[in-house]
């Protein structure tokens, strides 16, 4: 599966990974789609969209990522184990975590924190205005 695209040590972790989780080659059925989108003819020409699926989870990844088909099945490989690691052993993964974060970002506050936040911004206010120069003839 090594291309000029994947490093032969990238290749080695990440079937050392699969291996860790219970993937194996002969559970995965991959076939070669079509690819669609931008590229200009060449894409559209070519079967470099991989699509992944493990038999025995039912996990399916359709990766198109690159021109290159080798990097697309290394890309898919990698997603696959990072899904299955989710679903079996409950590990959150880098895309669940930053998706986490951002909906926390977007929760509403609380009225309590809320008034905090108002209470803390007045307070700078109020540090700032000390700190402007006197105004000559009381303006």
């Amino acid at each position: 599966m090594t291309d000029a695209f994947v490093s032969s040590a990238k290749a080695a972790a990440l079937a050392a990974r699969m291996a860790g989780l219970g993937i194996r080659e002969a559970d995965l059925v991959e076939k070669f789609v079509l690819g669609s989108g931008r590229g200009g003819q060449k894409i559209n020409k070519t079967s470099s969209c991989v699509y992944l699926r493990h038999v025995p989870s039912g996990i399916e990844v359709k990766c198109q990522r690159s021109r290159s088909r080798e990097l697309n099945r290394f890309l898919a490989r990698r997603e696959i184990a990072e899904r299955f690691a989710e679903r079996v052993r409950g590990e959150k993964t880098r895309r669940r975590q930053e998706a986490e974060k951002i909906r926390r970002q977007k929760r509403r506050r609380s009225r309590r924190q809320k008034a905090l936040m108002l209470a803390d911004k007045k307070h700078r206010a109020a540090k700032k205005d000390a700190r402007r120069p006197v105004a000559p003839n009381g303006e």
